[in-house]
């Protein structure tokens, strides 16, 4: 009896340790993704701020075309 008492323990026990390992693994996983949308919401950002200066420095140079073009036929 005593034996059998100890084989449920332990069953037990391996069955607690394995939940806590699951859910060990199951924080990480979330910490990884909240790593990778800190990352991704920086980079949306970096990419809007890239699209400003390339639209700014497209004006820029039809500015300079134009300004070009007027001093060739003048």
């Amino acid at each position: 009896m005593k034996k059998e008492y100890q084989i449920l323990l332990l069953e037990e026990i391996r069955d607690q340790n394995k939940a806590l390992l699951e859910g060990q693994k199951d924080q990480a996983t979330r910490t990884d993704i909240h790593r990778l949308e800190s990352r991704l919401g920086k980079l949306e950002t970096d990419v809007e701020a890239i699209k400003v200066t390339v639209k700014a420095t497209n004006h820029d140079v039809t500015h300079l075309e134009h300004r070009v073009a007027r001093l060739e036929t003048a």
